[in-house]
């Protein structure tokens, strides 16, 4: 069968583009590399909400598999096909109602966007800490900020979103008007359910804050893991860090711990108290910021080069012979020629996180103290022996860290090799879930291999 791209392009007020025209694959790649190989049969760079039900019908009348990508930053390349891309960047506006402290943005903005337009009413939204993400798939997928443990999740904040079913009607779902629709997009996963089109935050106030920076040589690791898990266990909710020990190249790895505080420097330098005292630390940066400030600090950059992230989760600080199974498995790493090498991180969780009820949003994870992020990368040019060692690598820690931590796993890092991963990721909200797929998509038009 012949695919009619003619008749597409006379529907859609917006472009669509095939392999080797202009504007093909920077609006159709995934941004982890290990999905470079998989190339859409076309992409449609949609103007409006109405060229999002459009591209669906056209796909469904072709038999084309359609998915939507915002910032193509899945760690699963879940925005990567081989039929139509629905590329949502054209949908970017921001508008603030800063009477209400409520924020209106377009589905396929970027953190980066939304960022700047709060800056400008100095106004706060619990985001990530890369301005390339798309805000529909961190919210989607819940969204752990920097500020969560204080503010809760990017979903805990969405008041209203406007979506396109998989028949092309377009609904809104907040509270009143299709709930549980709006309950399946706190956190239930992006891709599921229909193409989001925009999504309404409640703001609030930015808080003044601090950060910290620490980094110890590998040797301390033994010493410094526990007293930081002891540490984040008792902290404030004002206060969240990442814990992490990483290695790259050939170097024998470092320690460190980063982190915002929602207040000064004094006071966080307290709350560090023990860490400081611990080990030798190479690096020790604890300063007053603005909120803005603070956001910039923590922004995390990735060569983009291909990588795969495992992740568990436990309620309490990982027992001696779990942080020993970590660091043993890490000076195993075996290598790779990406600069991001390999680690593993300690999200701290928990606070206001926690204070969500288990059902009263699709994201389960709401008696998690620390999500643990393993990570390998490996670089384009490596040999094939190499990215193979580095999943090998990746799948032994993760067995072994079972007898130490829980089989929950974040959505939004997606585990292509994650067995029974829709348990994983969505607990005891699946079977919900699955019912609202039902209702909203019985011919399951947005599936992909970890869909409900």
């Amino acid at each position: 069968m012949t695919t009619d791209w003619q008749s597409l392009r006379e529907q859609v007020d917006g472009t669509v583009r095939l392999p080797g025209e202009p504007g093909f694959a920077e609006n159709s790649f995934a941004f982890n590399k290990r999905y470079a190989g998989i190339q859409p049969a076309g992409v449609l760079s949609v103007a409006t909400t109405a060229d999002v039900a459009r591209g669906i019908a056209w796909a469904r009348e072709q038999g084309l598999p359609v998915v939507a990508r915002g910032g193509g930053h899945s760690y699963a390349g879940q925005a990567a096909t081989t039929g139509l891309v629905l590329d949502l960047h054209g949908l970017n506006s921001v508008t603030v109602d800063a009477e209400r402290e409520l924020v209106t943005v377009g589905g396929g903005a970027r953190s980066g966007e939304l960022y700047a337009e709060l800056q400008r009413h100095d106004l706060a939204v619990p985001l990530g800490n890369s301005e390339e993400v798309g805000i529909g798939g961190l919210t989607l997928g819940g969204g752990v900020a920097a500020v969560s443990r204080a503010f809760g999740l990017t979903c805990d904040s969405l008041v209203e979103t406007e979506v396109v079913l998989a028949d092309g009607s377009v609904v809104t779902a907040n509270e009143v008007e299709h709930p549980d629709l709006f309950w399946a997009c706190k956190g239930g996963g992006g891709g599921n359910f229909g193409v989001n089109t925009s999504f309404t935050f409640q703001a609030r106030p930015t808080v003044a804050s601090s950060t910290v920076l620490l980094i110890w040589p590998m040797d301390d690791a033994e010493a410094v893991l526990p007293v930081m898990q002891r540490i984040m266990r008792d902290a404030p909710d004002r206060f969240a860090a990442r814990i992490g020990a990483s290695r790259a190249g050939d170097d024998d790895g470092v320690v460190s711990v980063i982190g915002q505080h929602l207040g000064p420097a004094a006071e966080l330098r307290q709350i560090l108290a023990a860490a400081l005292a611990t080990g030798t630390p190479t690096t020790v940066e604890i300063e007053d910021r603005t909120y803005w400030e603070a956001k910039d600090y923590l922004r995390h950059e990735t060569s983009g080069d291909p990588f795969a992230v495992r992740t568990r989760t436990v309620g309490e600080p990982l027992t001696e012979a779990g942080v020993d199974t970590l660091l043993t498995a890490l000076r195993k790493w075996p290598g790779s020629g990406n600069p991001d090498g390999a680690g593993i991180a300690l999200f701290t969780w928990g606070g206001a996180i926690n204070r969500v009820p288990v059902t009263e949003t699709a994201f389960p994870h709401r008696d998690v103290l620390f999500l643990i992020s393993m990570d390998a990368s490996w670089s384009t040019e490596d040999a094939e022996e190499v990215r193979e060692a580095n999943l090998d690598w990746l799948t032994q820690l993760h067995t072994a860290m079972g007898e130490h931590a829980r089989d929950a796993s974040y959505l939004n890092f997606a585990d292509p090799d994650l067995s029974d991963a829709q348990a994983a990721y969505l607990g005891p909200n699946l079977e919900r879930l699955r019912e609202i797929k039902r209702r909203y998509d019985p011919d399951r038009v947005f599936t992909f291999p970890q869909s409900v």
